[in-house]
């Protein structure tokens, strides 16, 4: 069949993600023409399918790819269990997964536990849970996610409304490693109208989850996702404003933003390494307020919150900032409590975050 330029546009980036990651061709008979046989032991490339639009899309295209490369291509599906017929939701996308010719095709049933968060982020933690141990019981080399530019101009939006500071306008990075497991999103650079498109071009079914669905009387319930909301009332309403493409532009305002958020987090980890020690005593950790003070303010915060995440404690903008205050203004004030019952104390040249009552322990 002849390729369309949305689907030659795709080909070419799940190529080019491929080749980032280090999957090139497999041997040269693979650039001949013809139907070749893919070893066995070739590197497993694994598409997240959810059998939407996006995700069926890629889970065709990059069979396609992996073909041509001697790779294989496989899919991970996973069933929330949150709406009802979901199983068979993801029994029928498996079907079409297959369909397509991919193989292996695993559909893992996980259970959603709301953990204080929200039932969305839950349902996230839990889906990458499931894919991260079916990427590696299969020792797959890579994971493809199918967000798109769409995706990345509602995370950009969704992050300028729950948070603050460069890392709101980043968006979703185009690639990411997470419990050992590479992620890749090859498709950042296509619209969802290119992968409605595909699966037109190819005659593949999809599945519409019906808390994307359309607006009603203008605007979805307050109670559907914010994601949801963002997509379907916050976008169109920027659009009519602004009278152009404003994901387009978020997305390649994301894009840059990535670059110096990729550098300023590479800065923050070199100067981590010289500053930050692990556990001693009753700390969980100490920073060296002394050597961090000499680094600048946006190092500085980065710095104190990926320490406070890498002990498993979730501090907030304001808390990050009020540790930094005990680097830049010091004057002998009290400690700053954080949550699950920890504090972060300064004495002397040193910031040391422990459980509440370690401090008095020393």
């Amino acid at each position: 069949m002849a390729y369309t330029a949305r689907l030659r546009k795709a080909v070419g980036a799940v190529r080019a993600a491929l080749a980032e990651a280090g999957l090139e061709r497999q041997s040269p008979e693979f650039a001949q023409h013809g139907e070749h046989r893919t070893a066995p032991d070739a590197p497993l490339v694994l598409v997240a399918c959810s059998g939407g639009r996006d995700s069926m899309a890629l889970a065709a295209v990059a069979h396609t790819v992996c073909a041509s490369l001697g790779l294989r291509c496989g899919a991970v599906i996973v069933d929330h269990g949150l709406q009802a017929g979901s199983d068979e939701v993801a029994a029928t996308t498996a079907q079409r997964c297959e369909q397509l010719g991919l193989t292996p095709v695993i559909t893992r049933k996980v259970a959603v536990r709301e953990s204080g968060e929200g039932l969305e982020a839950a349902a996230r933690e839990a889906r990458y849970q499931a894919i991260i141990e079916t990427a590696g019981e299969c020792r797959a080399a890579v994971v493809l996610l199918a967000h798109t530019m769409d995706d990345q101009a509602e995370t950009v939006l969704i992050g300028l409304l729950r948070n603050t500071g460069i890392d709101a306008t980043a968006g979703m990075p185009p690639h990411f490693t997470r419990g050992g497991v590479t992620f890749l999103r090859p498709l950042l650079g296509l619209t969802r109208a290119d992968t409605t498109g595909i699966c037109r071009d190819l005659g593949i079914a999809y599945w519409d989850d019906p808390t994307n669905g359309e607006s009603i009387d203008g605007e979805l319930p307050a109670d559907y996702p914010l994601r949801s909301r963002v997509r379907h009332d916050l976008l169109p309403a920027i659009v009519r404003f602004a009278g152009r493409d404003v994901a387009r532009h978020l997305a390649e305002s994301a894009a840059l933003t990535q670059a110096d958020k990729d550098y300023l987090d590479s800065a923050a980890v070199r100067v981590a390494a010289q500053v930050v020690g692990g556990a001693d005593g009753g700390a969980v950790l100490r920073i060296n307020a002394a050597r961090l003070g000499a680094e600048h303010p946006a190092i500085r915060r980065r710095v104190i919150g990926r320490a406070l995440e890498q002990a498993g404690i979730r501090a907030g903008a304001t808390q990050v900032d009020a540790i930094d205050r005990l680097i830049t203004d010091w004057h002998g004030q009290g400690p700053v409590h954080l949550p699950s019952g920890y504090s972060a104390n300064r004495k002397k040249h040193v910031i040391r975050v422990c459980q509440d009552g370690a401090h008095a322990n020393r």
